[in-house]
C-alpha cells in the first residue's frame, strides 16, 4: 500500500488515509492467480488479501465469500470484483479481475499446446494429482479457519450439517438446497429490534473503516 500521508478530515467527510494503487491491486491478484494450482483460488486469495496485504480481515473475507456464493460465476472472480470495488471502485474491480485471470489464461493456452504430447505421461498425471490434493487440503484449512466462529453457534452449525447431509448424502439438487435452507437461514437471521446493528466490516459498507480506500 502507498505510504502517502492522509490529508486532514472533517466530521462529515472522513478523509482518506492510505490509497491503494491500481498497480498494487493488479500485482496482488496476479500473484494469487499465478500460484493457485489445483483450483484452490479462494484459499490463495485469503492468504494474499488477509495475511499478505491486510486489506481485509477474516470477517471481511468471509462476508465477501458469502456474497460470492449467492451470485452466478466463479467465487474467486466475484471476490475480486467485490474487493477491487471496495478498494478503488470500478477501476479497482476491473484491475483485480484482470490480474486474477491473466496468468491462468496465458498458462493454460501455453500448456494446451503441449497437452497432447504429455497427457499419457505417468509422471505428469501424478504431479497433477499431487497438486489437486494439496489444494484440497489448503481449502479445508481455510474453511476451518473462516468457519470456526460460525461453527461455534448452534443455529449456524445446524445449517452447515443440514446442507452437508442434503448435498453429500441425500444428493439433492443444489438449487433446491439453496432455496430451502437459504430461506430458513434468512428467516433465522432476519432483522430484529433486539439485535445489534450489522458490523461495519461487511463489504459494501461505506462506514469509516472502508472510506479510506475509496476514491
Amino acid at each position: 500500500m502507498d505510504s502517502a500521508t492522509p490529508p486532514s478530515s472533517t466530521a462529515n467527510n472522513p478523509a482518506p488515509a492510505t490509497r491503494v494503487a491500481l498497480s498494487q491491486i493488479f500485482k496482488v491478484f496476479f500473484m494469487a492467480g499465478a500460484v493457485s494450482f489445483g483450483g484452490g483460488v479462494v484459499a490463495y486469495l485469503r492468504e494474499y488479501l488477509v495475511r499478505g496485504s491486510g486489506w481485509l480481515s477474516d470477517e471481511d473475507f468471509m462476508s465477501a465469500l458469502e456474497i460470492s456464493e449467492t451470485l452466478p460465476g466463479l467465487n474467486s472472480v466475484n471476490i475480486a470484483v467485490i474487493t477491487g470495488d471496495d478498494l478503488r471502485g470500478v477501476p479497482g474491480a476491473a484491475v483485480a479481475v484482470g490480474g486474477l485471470m491473466l496468468p491462468g489464461a496465458v498458462i493454460v493456452m501455453a500448456l494446451g499446446l503441449l497437452w497432447d504430447q504429455s497427457r499419457h505421461n505417468v509422471t505428469v498425471s501424478h504431479f497433477l494429482l499431487g497438486i489437486a490434493a494439496a489444494a484440497a487440503g489448503l481449502l479445508l484449512v481455510v474453511s476451518l479457519q473462516l468457519g470456526k466462529q460460525q461453527l461455534a453457534r448452534m443455529p449456524d452449525l445446524a445449517i452447515v450439517i443440514a446442507t452437508f447431509v442434503a448435498v453429500s448424502i441425500l444428493k439433492l439438487s443444489l438449487a433446491i438446497v439453496l432455496i430451502v435452507i437459504g430461506t430458513v437461514a434468512i428467516w433465522l437471521y432476519r432483522p430484529h429490534p433486539a439485535r445489534p446493528p450489522a458490523p461495519e466490516h461487511l463489504p459494501f459498507h461505506r462506514g469509516p473503516r472502508h472510506n479510506h480506500y475509496r476514491r
